[in-house]
């Protein structure tokens, strides 16, 4: 038979209930403590790029990649003068031509049938200015003729007024007579000007006309000089020593007026075609040094251009080459550029980090002197180059810091060095 027992049933009530709070204020306690516990460093798990902070003269530069390409004045596109059609290809790009070489022949019976119409045309001018300048001189002669007439009479009639003039004051004639003689003398006098000056105004008209016909001629030199022309055209000459690098028509393919027939360069006159950031561009000047690396040796040169529009957020800037071309260097070949832009006689300057602007303030981590931990510092940077940028404040001359991409850990001010 069971007996109750109500105390022990309290006092086990009881120990449950004083062990539920002592655990609660254990879990509190614990707690509380935890949550004043500072987060441990993180560790950055792998290697960094770091750089220290030096002071000394900093040359800026910048860099883009191009290519390099003909020179505009060492080019010679080839266009076709006429419509005609491809009859035979004698060069094949790439081969080694000089200005005399016939890259391709052409045919267009229309250019032979027109030589031969400006053939007879100047042909036919040639006989007119003949025929004219014989007519004009047949009527000069004339007229010369006339004139001599006039002058003899005139000549003969003055004697006459004179012996008449004698004898009328002799008395031997009378006045009527001299007055006679007289009057024909003066008619004489005034028909001998009019016929020199006639003379005169027909030797001008002669010079006029033979001008003209002059001018037919040349006319039609020219315009047989312009079908020679486009009858040798025919044969596409080279023009210029160098390399064919563009045939684009094929025998048989009819061929419009002004369609480019062929392109030649001379390979050994090339220039730098580099892409440069538009943020980075701002400073680049005419004459300005630079170096152009073709991954087969350093060429030497100096800005020439600077292209005023931006595209795609670059700006294309072309160096004249004024060192030798190393061996392989050909047109298309890509290269990376460097350009002098100035240099800074005494700053402080470190390696440029993988994120920030010149001028700006940007976040870096600064290694802790034993090399463990690095410390979030903000540093006030300047200009930049290619490869180091300016501080103004944030760091001194000595320190380390982490130039590589830290973005991972902007959360924290500080992280342990594996």
């Amino acid at each position: 038979m069971d007996i109750s027992r109500p105390d022990l049933k309290k006092r086990k009530l009881r120990r449950n209930v004083t062990l539920t709070i002592v655990i609660l204020l254990l879990a509190s306690v614990a707690g509380y403590f935890l949550m004043r516990l500072k987060p441990a460093i993180p560790t950055v798990d792998s290697a960094v790029w770091t750089d220290t902070v030096k002071r000394g003269p900093l040359l800026r530069q910048v860099r883009g990649p191009g290519t390099l390409v003909p020179r505009e004045d060492k080019i010679r596109l080839i266009p076709a003068e006429t419509e005609a059609t491809v009859v035979r290809i004698r060069v094949l790009p790439g081969a080694k031509v000089e200005p005399d070489t016939i890259v391709m022949d052409l045919v267009a019976p229309e250019v032979q049938q027109e030589m031969l119409d400006a053939q007879l045309q100047l042909k036919a001018a040639q006989a007119d200015y003949v025929n004219t300048r014989a007519r004009l001189q047949s009527d000069l002669m004339n007229q010369r003729a006339g004139a001599a007439t006039v002058g003899a009479d005139y000549k003969q009639a003055q004697l006459q007024a004179q012996t008449d003039k004698s004898l009328y004051d002799l008395g031997v004639i009378s006045g009527l007579t001299y007055s006679a003689s007289k009057g024909k003398a003066d008619e004489l006098t005034q028909r001998n000007g009019i016929e020199g000056d006639r003379l005169d105004l027909n030797q001008k008209a002669i010079a006029t006309q033979l001008d003209v016909q002059q001018t037919k001629v040349q006319q039609a030199e020219a315009m047989l000089a312009l079908r020679q022309k486009q009858q040798d055209a025919l044969s596409v000459r080279a023009g210029i020593s160098g390399v064919l690098v563009d045939l684009p028509h094929q025998v048989g393919e009819h061929i419009d007026p002004g369609t480019t027939l062929a392109k030649v360069v001379q390979p050994d006159q090339l220039k730098a075609s580099l892409k440069i950031a538009e943020t980075q561009a701002r400073d680049i000047q005419i004459g300005q040094p630079a170096e152009i690396d073709t991954h087969n040796g350093v060429i030497d040169g100096k800005v020439m251009r600077i292209d005023p529009a931006v595209q795609n957020g670059t700006v294309t800037v072309d160096v004249e080459l004024t060192g030798a071309l190393p061996q392989g260097a050909r047109p298309d070949l890509s290269v990376d550029g460097t350009i002098d832009l100035d240099r800074m006689s005494d700053v402080l300057y470190v390696g440029r980090p993988a994120f920030g602007n010149e001028n700006s303030t940007i976040n870096l981590f600064r290694e802790s002197p034993d090399g463990k931990t690095a410390t979030r510092v903000p540093v006030k940077v300047g200009r930049a180059s290619v490869n180091n940028i300016q501080v103004i404040e944030g760091l001194n001359v000595g320190d380390t810091v982490i130039l590589s991409d830290m973005s991972r850990w902007d959360s924290v001010d500080r992280v342990r060095l594996p």
